[in-house]
Formats: structure tokens, C-alpha cells, sequence
């Protein structure tokens, strides 16, 4: 079975809750609160940073031409697609640098993103892209199920909705899933265990991202169980 096949099959209760998930009902229902978007904006800002980064680091790791051309490519096209989007939508709903400030990294966005570099430091470069593989087809995914729907009343939910649902990024997830094919196939066992692993976690933190930003997740402040 090919290394896309097993991971649809695992990761599937991931795929399934994130498009019941109330932040992406809600999202495409135009009744998503603000705040909880907003706050979700942030905590994608920082994700993306260091997403963006990940695909310079890997590229750089890999002996395969194909996996590093889909990288390097992918890196540009965050800076023209993703990241473009958020520093509109920054603007258009007024999320300065100061409120960027005072808002810290949650803890689920610090997981993921401490997750994904801790797969730097296996040999193979492909598992390092396997975990940044369900960002992209997580998110295509969604795209195109919520795009199939009524257009959500809110303008901004729509923009996140067509951005993801777009063909650029549905020719992205198809290539780098034929190469990830290719490259689980000729791989050793711990590789290929490797790679089936880190994008399951990875799942299960896009999973965990969305209940984050509805719930504005924030640290625990360290003395919630002290006597009243």
C-alpha cells in the first residue's frame, strides 16, 4: 500500500472532525465570532514563520531533486499565497504588531511547530516532509468541501474558504504525495514507520489547531489549584 493510502486511512478521524469541527462550521456558516478568528490568525502568523522556514531546512536536507524543487517551490508559495492573505486580512481587520505581541504562542502552536522540527533530525528528508504534507492537504481538503457549500456571509471566512479551495494548491498536494509514493516505497522500515508517524501527529495537531483557536487556548498561569 502506498505511503498516501495508509496515512488517509490513520489520519482519517482527523480529516473527518476537522469538517465537523465547530471553528470550520461556523467558519463557512459566517458565524464563526470574530474574536476566535482573529485569535486564529495570530496563532498562524507564528505557525507559518517557522512553516515557511521548515521548507528552506528541508529542502536543504534533500538528496531527491523532485522533493526538493516541491520545498523550495512550496516555500515561495506561501509567502505569495498564505502568508499574503494574512497580511491582508491583518490589515483589514486592524491586528497590529502590538496585539501580535501581546498575544503569546498558544501551547498547541508551540507543539506542532517544536514537533515539526524535531523530524529535522532523522536521516530521511522525507520524513520531515511527510509532516509538513497535512497542512497542505488537510486545508485543500477543506477548501474544496466547504467551497461545494453555500459562500459563507462573512467576506474574510470566504477569502480563508477560496484560498485553500484553489487549483494551485490541489496540483501542490497532488505532486508532493506522488513523490512521498515514491520515496516511502524505496525507503527502509524505520523510514517509512518514521514518516507514517510524524504525519499522523501532525494531523492530530491540525485537529488540535482548530479547537485552540476556538477556545482561545492560552498557558495555564501555574497556581490555578492554589487555596482560595
Amino acid at each position: 500500500m502506498t505511503f498516501t493510502k495508509i496515512v488517509a486511512q490513520k489520519a482519517a478521524p482527523y480529516w473527518q472532525g476537522s469538517l465537523r469541527h465547530p471553528f470550520i462550521v461556523q467558519l463557512q456558516a459566517g458565524t464563526l465570532p470574530l474574536d476566535r478568528f482573529r485569535y486564529y490568525l495570530i496563532q498562524d502568523h507564528y505557525y507559518l514563520q517557522h512553516f515557511s522556514r521548515l521548507h528552506q531546512l528541508v529542502a536543504n536536507r534533500c538528496q531527491d531533486t523532485a522533493l526538493r524543487q516541491i520545498m523550495r517551490q512550496g516555500a515561495i508559495d506561501l509567502a505569495s499565497g498564505e502568508q499574503q492573505l494574512r497580511q491582508q486580512q491583518f490589515q483589514a481587520l486592524n491586528i497590529t504588531e502590538q496585539e501580535v505581541k501581546q498575544t503569546p504562542i498558544a501551547p498547541t502552536t508551540d507543539h506542532y511547530i517544536a514537533h515539526l522540527y524535531r523530524q529535522l533530525h532523522a536521516d530521511n528528508a522525507a520524513v520531515a516532509a511527510a509532516a509538513l504534507y497535512p497542512c497542505a492537504w488537510l486545508y485543500g481538503d477543506i477548501g474544496v468541501a466547504l467551497q461545494q457549500q453555500a459562500p459563507s456571509p462573512n467576506r474574510y471566512y470566504q477569502e480563508w474558504i477560496d484560498l485553500y479551495a484553489g487549483e494551485a494548491l490541489q496540483d501542490e498536494i497532488h505532486a508532493t504525495g506522488e513523490v512521498l509514493d515514491r520515496l516511502y516505497a524505496v525507503s527502509c522500515k524505520a523510514d517509512r514507520e518514521q514518516m507514517v508517524a510524524a504525519f499522523v501527529r501532525s494531523s492530530q495537531l491540525e485537529y488540535h489547531f482548530w479547537e485552540m483557536a476556538y477556545q482561545k487556548e492560552t498557558w495555564l498561569k501555574g497556581n490555578e489549584y492554589d487555596a482560595q
